[in-house]
């Protein structure tokens, strides 16, 4: 879930705590992402950016038989989600998804919100395919919101003469194709792909909603730059512009987020 350059973020970037604060919500895409796969039972599964490993335990509850190895470059992510481990059936590991390779082919492969921070990803999607067994799938899905104000002002605040060059690399303005971009590309390998996209009316609740959400993803790299005097500033600037954005009504604040999804496999029985 979780992810900048997924072999090149720093290993404190990620503060599992602060992911799991709008944990249902982050999950959601997870549920409607599964609800389309189709393999009844799969033997091996394979969870590329596996984050805390809740959703990843989800895997397990619903193929109770299957061996599922799951990967995410950030040690924090990986310590919590040890907890959750079954010997034998469910491992988790610290990798770099760029660089998997299965030791057998697999029957699914499920990479949740992660290919947003591996610049390279389209060009490991048709590698991925190529590992799965006969009838296998690759199941994904990723932030589609890099137009939202929230990405746009984030990237304009970095680049003002206070924060330039202080701040790590905001958000790249397009890390993710659309659905047709998808569809195009690993139709034109030779593969059969559903893609499709969603925008949940989200509303978060609590003082500066929108701000929290983002520290648990879009922000960790920035924030990782700063010291804490730099980050309260920096956080405050931030905060208010997307106050202004994002007015919170009586019931809660209404944050809107864009979702791409795909799976994806090879044409024929």
């Amino acid at each position: 879930m979780s992810r900048q350059a997924e072999a090149d973020r720093p290993a404190a970037v990620w503060d599992p705590e602060q992911y799991g604060v709008f944990g249902d919500e982050r999950a959601r895409p997870f549920a409607e992402l599964l609800a389309r796969v189709d393999p009844a039972a799969p033997r091996r599964v394979a969870d590329l950016g596996c984050g805390t490993g809740e959703l990843t335990a989800a895997l397990a509850r619903r193929w109770p038989d299957a061996v599922i190895e799951a990967f995410d470059s950030s040690p924090e992510m990986i310590e919590k989600a040890r907890a959750r481990a079954i010997p034998g059936r469910l491992d988790f590991t610290v990798g770099d998804v760029r660089t998997w390779r299965p030791a057998e082919p697999v029957d699914l492969i499920v990479s949740n919100a992660v290919l947003q921070w591996v610049p390279e990803h389209v060009d490991l999607l048709p590698r991925w395919i190529g590992e799965l067994a006969p009838g296998g799938r690759l199941a994904f899905q990723v932030p589609g919101n890099f137009d939202a104000p929230s990405h746009t002002l984030l990237r304009e605040l970095c680049d003002t003469p206070r924060w330039r060059g202080r701040v790590g690399a905001p958000p790249r303005a397009r890390p993710v194709l659309d659905p047709v971009g998808y569809l195009d590309l690993l139709t034109r390998h030779g593969y059969e792909a559903d893609a499709w996209e969603t925008t949940y009316a989200q509303v978060l609740h609590g003082e500066d909603a929108v701000l929290e959400w983002l520290k648990g993803t879009t922000l960790r790299p920035v924030l990782t730059a700063l010291g804490p005097a730099e980050t309260s500033e920096f956080l405050s600037d931030y905060g208010a512009l997307l106050r202004a954005a994002y007015p919170p009504a009586p019931y809660g604040t209404v944050f809107p987020f864009r979702r791409v999804f795909v799976i994806a496999g090879r044409a024929g029985p």
